[in-house]
């Protein structure tokens, strides 16, 4: 199996900044810094930071910066005074200009900024990646498409002759001729030992959706870590779009966000995403279930190869659809002060206005809710079991990654995947990117060897 490392990947790092720096003299690498510190700002506040609060984030870096220098042996004085004349305002000034912000609207990250600072991330990523066992599994389905590698080995009977490697070919030719005659002599014939074949990765094409949770509890952090599950979610979800876009672009990863209700996602929407609240009516519930058929309406229109569900999620769904008037019945009968929610349209309404949430309401339109303190309500859990059998027939794999510090939640995951064959994953938020694209990258590829 194919391995991914920091090296592999060194041909599309991102520079972030084009040049060396601009007119005034700032240098790339504190651009780059200031670039993801702004990334890593709309991760945490979406569209609430403001022009002041940015000030002071640059004048923050900057100051950090100069204590670095400062302390630094042999510091450099040219370069602390070229830091000094350099002010917050500049470089947000530089930053507007050259496209990356545009701090006149309420989303301050132009397609480009977008782009440019998720490429800083996921070269950041990738500078820790280390081969581990987290998130690697192989894939039996072979797809469309090879990719020739620069290696190659011995040819075998029955190998296409059009990936066969001539001049390796020769070359071994020439050296088993000189070891038996000490000469070389015009034609060379060839014998099949001679032969040596380009390897060739073969390309499974995918279509996957990714199903972020955004139920109220995603906004908790650890005690330990001051990063929320839903921003770890978010930018492993960026760096992971980028990856896809430079390195798989023929592959389909779609985006939907679910509570209660589930939403499809545009790519430019990820550092904006926000949890549902109370406020929201209820849809700060989680429905695993209104994710899977969502997912499902969206995997039958590709004809990828694989199709696969990846859900991202603290690991207890809270609600499930009510699909007849009958089932509610048998639900009161059984539950006589259970809740029900059916959306508002007002409110779905003022969602899709302010915040461009446009909510799935095809799929089910009455939903059962039961918030159990670190339990799943059995009536939810077999429901939602159900439904992902369902996907799993439609030949569409299931996996889990449950970004929680609630590990008693875990044997729910762990029963659900038992039963769609799949994978679930307990991740402390700070690993869920290198999880994430570590397990994207080896369900893509697979070596092919004889």
């Amino acid at each position: 199996m194919w391995q991914p490392d920091a090296k592999t990947y060194e041909y599309y790092e991102s520079r972030g900044v084009s040049s060396s720096g601009d007119a005034q003299g700032i240098p790339r690498e504190l651009m780059n810094r200031m670039l993801l510190a702004i990334g890593e700002e709309v991760l945490r506040n979406g569209e609430g930071t403001s022009r002041a609060e940015l000030e002071k984030m640059v004048d923050e870096i900057m100051a950090k910066e100069m204590a670095k220098m400062s302390s630094a042996k042999g510091a450099d004085e040219k370069g602390r005074d070229d830091i000094k004349s350099i002010n917050s305002r500049s470089i947000l000034a530089y930053l507007e200009e050259e496209g990356y912000i545009n701090r006149g609207r309420r989303r301050m990250l132009t397609g480009k900024g977008f782009m440019s600072i998720g490429m800083l991330m996921l070269k950041d990523m990738l500078k820790a990646f280390k081969d581990s066992e987290l998130g690697t599994h192989e894939t039996s389905k072979s797809g469309h498409g090879t990719i020739t590698l620069e290696s190659s080995r011995r040819y075998e009977y029955g190998d296409d002759l059009k990936e066969l490697n001539v001049p390796k070919s020769m070359l071994n030719a020439v050296e088993r001729i000189m070891k038996e005659k000490g000469r070389v002599d015009l034609p060379i014939e060839f014998k099949v030992e001679d032969l040596e074949q380009y390897e060739m990765l073969n390309e499974v094409k995918m279509a996957v959706v990714y199903c972020i949770d955004l139920s109220s509890t995603m906004r908790y952090s650890s005690l330990n870590d001051d990063v929320s599950r839903i921003e770890a979610a978010k930018k492993a979800l960026w760096c992971l779009y980028i990856l896809n876009r430079k390195l798989f672009p023929s592959d389909a990863i779609h985006l939907l966000g679910f509570g209660a209700l589930a939403t499809r996602i545009m790519p430019k929407d990820i550092p904006y995403l926000k949890t549902f609240e109370p406020g929201h009516d209820f849809l700060h519930y989680t429905n695993y279930q209104a994710a899977f058929r969502l997912a499902v309406k969206i995997l039958n229109r590709e004809d990828a190869t694989n199709k696969r569900v990846v859900m991202i999620t603290d690991g207890q769904p809270s609600a499930c659809f009510v699909d007849s008037e009958a089932e509610k019945e048998r639900i009161l009968n059984a539950r006589p002060y259970s809740h029900f929610y059916r959306p508002d349209r007002v409110t779905l309404d003022a969602l899709r206005d302010e915040q461009g949430i446009d909510v799935d309401t095809g799929s089910g339109s009455l939903v059962y809710l039961c918030y159990r303190y670190r339990q799943v309500d059995p009536y939810i859990a077999t429901k939602t079991i159900l439904e992902a059998k369902r996907c799993k027939r439609l030949g569409i794999d299931v996996d889990t990654l449950m970004v929680s510090e609630e590990d008693v939640l875990l044997k729910f995951i762990n029963d659900m995947e038992r039963h769609v064959k799949g994978r679930s994953y307990y991740i402390n938020p700070s690993n869920l990117g290198k999880v994430l694209i570590t397990d994207y990258i080896l369900n893509k590829r697979q070596l092919i060897k004889a």
